[in-house]
């Protein structure tokens, strides 16, 4: 598939002298059935999908920038509408102008640097001022959380970081990873680096800080029936298929609990999805409870949930082959595996031989860290600049 975002326009330019790619942002209230609506475009294309497929259309989040050509009568020609940070959904007219749907991977450019700041204001305000991505500032604070006040940095204080950020068409696309980071207060250095084998950070002899938030599997069930996959090619369809979630294949009318301590943020219909709730929990996580029966009536949106309490029923609703619980986890607004992080260890230090092997991997990372701030002309970030409202592709 290579570059689809760039033949997308490349096509469009080679058929038309002038157009209008426009660069727009998914609005609120907005469902992919009324999307369609808005184009004429008759709703039994979507109920004609596949069910993963109708379960990625409700994937698709209030504010999400998405590309967009019309023909010259305002119809839809096509449009890329990114899902997650891996994949996207494209619908385009064929060539006997019938409309058509497939999926596929976000062509994203990966930048990675280090740098360091002075700080002259606040950690949030520099940051966001130097690299143009607001979220950065989040992220530091959170890997030393507990451990560093900010407050009581002071001009001439610095900051250095190592991190890797996806772009899309220019514009910071999903979460910023931070790889390592030093605050240095009044002369004493705080160091975090991310372990790979485990993800979590930790200081550079290898006691860890990144606090564990335990995940349950919310129901009794028979058997997985469809597995977490992001973006995977099929060899037989020839096209890329996704799935954001978990199935868990249970009875109708089996209880449904809740996976960590949180609060509700939405109870009812979104989509392919049916009755579904969805948790906002610690440290940037959210779960999503999908295709439920009925909910429990003590259940509404801001009510604060402890794990293991009951909030609803297995069922069938939405488009869904048979009664099961579809379970989303998302970190920062990213879907990761659910299995994986239910399962993950709570390490709150490395020891032994993975101790010795994590401070030898860190070595070059410290030193690049400390170098950037004793450089008389420390690196600027590059700062992320996005597209205005349409056509400045130049194409």
């Amino acid at each position: 598939m290579g570059k689809i975002l760039i033949i997308f326009l490349t096509m469009i330019s080679f058929l038309f002298s002038s157009v209008e790619v426009k660069e727009l942002q998914w609005p609120k209230g907005e469902t992919f059935i009324t999307f369609l609506d808005k184009y004429g475009i008759d709703q039994k294309f979507y109920f004609d999908l596949e069910k993963e497929d109708k379960e990625l259309c409700s994937e698709i989040n209030a504010d999400t920038w998405f590309y967009l050509y019309e023909n010259e009568n305002n119809t839809l020609n096509q449009v890329l509408i990114p899902i997650s940070e891996e994949i996207q959904i494209h619908i385009y007219q064929d060539e006997n102008n019938d409309y058509k749907f497939q999926t596929l991977p976000v062509d994203y450019y990966e930048l990675s640097e280090t740098i360091a700041l002075p700080i002259k204001n606040s950690v949030a305000y520099d940051l966001q001022e130097a690299t143009g991505d607001a979220m950065l500032a989040g992220q530091l604070k959170s890997i030393f959380k507990d451990a560093v006040n900010f407050r009581k940095m002071q001009k001439g204080d610095f900051i250095s970081i190592n991190y890797r950020i996806k772009t899309l068409m220019g514009r910071p696309f999903g979460m910023p990873v931070i790889d390592a980071a030093m605050v240095q207060i009044n002369g004493k250095e705080y160091f975090r680096f991310r372990n790979l084998d485990d993800d979590k950070y930790y200081d550079e002899k290898g006691n860890g800080f990144t606090k564990s938030y335990f995940f349950s599997i919310p129901l009794t069930y028979s058997r997985i029936s469809s597995h977490f996959t992001t973006k995977r090619y099929h060899p037989v369809l020839k096209r890329y298929r996704a799935h954001l979630g978990t199935d868990f294949a249970a009875p109708r009318g089996r209880k449904i609990f809740a996976a960590a301590d949180g609060r509700v943020i939405f109870v009812g219909n979104k989509g392919g999805y049916g009755k579904t709730i969805i948790i906002q929990h610690s440290n940037g996580y959210r779960t999503l409870y999908a295709h439920q029966n009925r909910f429990n009536p003590k259940i509404k949106s801001g009510l604060k949930v402890k794990k293991g309490d009951h909030i609803g029923y297995v069922g069938n609703t939405g488009l869904s082959s048979g009664p099961h619980l579809h379970l989303g986890l998302y970190k920062n607004g990213v879907a990761v595996n659910p299995l994986k992080v239910i399962k993950k260890p709570n390490t709150k230090s490395l020891e032994g031989p993975k101790k010795v092997a994590f401070i030898n991997s860190i070595k070059q990372l410290k030193n690049e860290l400390i170098s950037e701030t004793q450089k008389e002309n420390p690196n600027l970030p590059t700062k992320m600049d996005r597209l205005t409202y349409k056509n400045d592709l130049e194409i």
